[in-house]
């Protein structure tokens, strides 16, 4: 830390999630000497991965859009990647909805296949089910209007705003139940969709339509992937551009404060004491936590800090990470994911932990996702169960720093555990036999590796007024300091990918430039790509591409 305290550094970059790596090596590649630091021993953010008794999971990712080989996400992680990573397709079937004890309902992609797939759950729905399908279209483009003015000067944002008023305050203004509500009055069908409000963490009587509508009609567009080697494999490829272009990354450093000179921040101090400094700071910690944690007081822009702190935080969560020994297919274990509703309801949360049923259960297994997984002799795989919750569960022990928390802290996560554990058995049974360990992470565990207040899995709630806040721009009022992440655009690896690049380009503009000249020559390749394939229909080529390992026209060929 000393030789990186006295070393001249150009930008700091605090925290290693996907915004985090994505702005380091975005301006390493434009020139710029970048220190990217990182609180955890791990770098990676919510994209590292940790292991136990020879199993290893990922910690935040279940899968993810926006990476077919034609998505512009792709490019951009072609440019930051030292070398390209590889994404495996999960199939047409990506998710699977239980709603109380109906048959399972499988949901495939495309747009035109979910909506058979609701239509002949809900044959009397079909003039609601394509209304549905609309929104969802409309909806994701015009969010993606809004949030464009994240990386505009203030004018030219409020212009956009105003040219699209009518379809913002259509879809971004109202909530996923409000438009639901007004579609259909068959409520299994409306529990349905809004099922997969998890993937945003914002719940259907409080989220944005538009935000819901981004995230999940962005697996209908573009497909449902895992990267090879599980979600490390973005630190694997991405710090190496970083350290290549005369940069560093280094974990284990906790940054305590911002130092300001007057009105303009000049670097950091860590929680050691040591003081860095940089000509710009990027904090990729969260927008509330920037501002709570970092900025010294009475440093002004009460107005900007108000708007931030104004917006709720977003839903937090316990996960059990299971490891299996056996034949899990055999079990009935797939590479879906499964979202289940004991009582039929999807907006729900559990409140009465852990006394009560959990409402709900997400199970991804994702061992099977990833075909660089080696199970060995023993058949080793890995899963997680999800859970939904309040953070008044755990907010007793909030004050207690992690392995000082008691024994009525252990006792409590042993009862979160039997109760996952007996939900799990109920929907697999032969699954759950083949459990041989297990290990609990409370929105406390969330706290400690994030930072993020209340264990906020997605740090803002995807509220209307947190998707219309104009605070939430990359560029801070305060001189030298720019946000990153999954606050500046929408949750999820690509919203953080996307704040990143945002974040970068508004430190240098040269960012723009080298991304235009690399986007134009990678479309250049894609479509010479394109031009080799067989000759059949577009959609069929996609549809091909959606069957997974077994396609005959695999990410080589094309």
């Amino acid at each position: 830390m000393q030789r990186t305290e006295n070393d001249p550094w150009d930008v700091i970059v605090i925290g290693s999630g996907m915004g985090g790596m994505a702005a380091a090596a975005a301006l390493s590649k434009a020139g710029h000497k970048v220190l990217l630091l990182e609180q955890h021993h791990t770098l990676g953010g919510q994209t590292h991965s940790f292991s136990r008794n020879g199993f290893t999971w990922d910690v935040g990712l279940h899968y993810l859009s926006c990476v077919s080989p034609d998505d512009r996400e792709r490019g951009l992680l072609d440019w930051l990647c030292d070398t390209p990573m590889e994404f495996v397709s999960l199939g047409a079937i990506y998710d699977v909805i239980h709603m109380k004890s109906a048959e399972p309902l499988l949901l495939s992609r495309p747009y035109e296949a979910q909506e058979r797939d609701l239509k002949d759950r809900f044959p009397d729905q079909a003039e609601a089910i394509e209304a549905w399908t609309r929104a969802l279209r409309e909806g994701r483009e015009t969010v993606m209007k809004a949030t464009s003015t994240r990386a505009m000067p203030e004018i030219l944002g409020d212009v956009l705003y105003w040219w699209n008023r009518r379809t913002i305050e259509k879809w971004v203004a109202r909530t996923t139940k409000e438009v639901i509500d007004e579609l259909t009055d068959d409520p299994e069908l409306a529990a349905v969709m809004a099922a997969q409000w998890g993937d945003h963490g914002g719940r259907p009587s409080r989220a944005s339509f538009a935000m819901h509508a981004l995230i999940s009609a962005s697996y209908l567009v573009s497909g449902s992937w895992y990267p090879m080697g599980g979600s490390a494999a973005f630190a694997n490829h991405i710090i190496p551009t970083i350290v290549r272009h005369g940069g560093n990354a280094r974990a284990g450093v906790r940054v305590d404060k911002l130092l300001l000179d007057g009105d303009t921040v000049e670097g950091v101090r860590t929680a050691d004491g040591f003081e860095i400094r940089a000509n710009a700071v990027v904090s990729d910690i969260g927008a509330r936590e920037t501002i709570d944690t970092l900025l010294p007081e009475g440093c002004g822009h009460d107005d900007w800090k108000a708007k931030i702190r104004a917006l709720p935080s977003s839903i937090a969560h316990f996960t059990l990470f299971l490891g299996f020994e056996g034949d899990i297919e055999a079990a009935g274990a797939s590479k879906a994911n499964h979202w289940i509703f004991p009582t039929g309801e999807s907006d729900v949360v559990w409140t009465d932990v852990p006394d009560g049923a959990p409402p709900h259960m997400t199970v991804s297994i994702g061992s099977l996702k990833n075909p660089a997984h080696d199970p060995g002799s023993r058949q080793k795989h890995t899963g997680q169960l999800l859970v939904w919750a309040d953070w008044a569960s755990v907010d007793q022990w909030a004050d207690r720093p992690a392995g000082a928390r008691g024994d009525d802290y252990a006792a409590f996560k042993r009862r979160v555990e039997e109760s996952l554990m007996a939900m799990f058995e109920r929907h697999f049974p032969d699954l759950a036999k083949l459990v041989v360990h297990r290990e609990l992470a409370t929105p406390l565990s969330t706290v400690t590796f994030t930072r993020h207040r209340e264990g906020a899995f997605y740090g803002l709630d995807v509220t209307p007024e947190r998707v219309m806040c104009d605070g939430l721009r990359a560029k801070t009022p305060i001189a030298g300091l720019y946000l990153a992440g999954q606050d500046v655009l929408s949750p999820g690896i690509p919203g953080a990918l996307w704040g990143g690049l945002l974040a970068a380009a508004s430190v240098d503009a040269k960012v723009y430039r080298h991304l235009r000249g690399w986007m134009a020559k990678w479309r250049n390749i894609s479509n010479q790509r394109n031009m080799s394939l067989p000759s059949c229909a577009e959609a069929d080529v996609r549809a091909k591409i959606a069957e997974g390992p077994h396609c005959p026209y695999s990410r080589a060929k094309c």
